[in-house]
């Protein structure tokens, strides 16, 4: 009997935020049929985390995950595991929630052995401390993570180096990071609860004759033309990431697009799970 749901990861819905604030956010977000969410990109505010409180039992979301960084970046102010522990753990139980997911470690710990070795063993600790509350913590990768450091990527780096931190596996970063994502599923089993799920799709260029005359303007447009497409609208393997997710305990397969490229996010969150319900998943949102 599967027990996974599929719900959205609010980033992309940043902006609705801003227009509609977090409760209307959510309503909509329920008219489409979603009923599972990731928190970010919001401030959590007490009128925020009260809006969010309220939009989960008025429209019956659950709140799956927040985000907090374990420590803030430079010129990235806000509140953080290290700064804000106990305001932090309690927001998790206004929201009944008990995963909170790091959007990335500070990039310019990168290429720094010894400072990325000592943020994993602060992140270890951070997960320890937070089992102690009920609460799982997580990191979600990017590209960046799939580094090789002695022929050993990051990702597993970390991996092999905690046991109580959690990994929450974006496929489409897994893909850009040069790996297949069903193979970094499988090798993380175990250790990832939570999935983002977006596709991988190669754009049209919109080359002219101008751009010929500038052979390093022609090359940058070469090379940065992958986006992030709606499910099913790309390459990578839908079906077996989320069979690949649920032999591997994922609970939550988040959606999300960094990029809508114009389009209204709800829309592209719409296709993006009628995609699903085609594929005969309609009954896990």
């Amino acid at each position: 009997m599967q027990t996974a749901k599929f719900g959205v990861q609010m980033f992309n819905l940043k902006e609705k935020i801003v227009e509609l604030g977090a409760y209307e956010t959510l309503r909509k977000l329920s008219e489409l049929g979603y009923h599972y969410v990731e928190v970010t990109q919001i401030q959590m505010t007490e009128e925020n985390v009260a809006e969010l409180r309220r939009a989960s039992v008025d429209f019956g979301i659950k709140i799956a995950s927040i985000s907090a960084p374990l420590d803030t970046m430079p010129g990235m102010p806000g509140e953080s595991l290290t700064k804000n522990f106990d305001k932090i753990v309690n927001d998790c139980r206004i929201l009944d929630c008990n995963f909170i997911r790091i959007g990335m470690m500070p990039i310019q710990l990168m290429g720094h052995m010894d400072q990325v070795m000592e943020y994993i063993r602060n992140a270890e600790a951070m997960a320890e401390r937070l089992a102690e509350h009920g609460i799982e913590l997580y990191y979600h990768n990017h590209h960046i993570e799939f580094e090789k450091y002695d022929g050993k990527c990051l990702l597993d780096i970390m991996k092999d180096n905690t046991s109580k931190l959690g990994f929450e596996l974006d496929v489409h970063w897994v893909q850009r990071g040069g790996e297949n994502p069903i193979n970094v599923i499988n090798r993380f089993a175990g250790r990832v609860s939570l999935i983002h799920l977006k596709d991988y799709r190669i754009g049209n260029m919109n080359v002219d004759e101008e751009d010929f005359k500038d052979m390093s303007k022609f090359m940058q447009k070469f090379t940065n033309i992958i986006e992030f497409a709606e499910l099913g609208q790309g390459n990578l393997d839908i079906k077996g990431i989320i069979e690949a997710g649920i032999e591997s305990g994922v609970q939550y397969f988040l959606i999300e697009q960094d990029d809508t490229y114009g389009r209204d996010p709800f829309d592209t969150l719409k296709d993006s799970g009628d995609y699903l319900r085609e594929l005969g998943y309609g009954d896990w949102f």
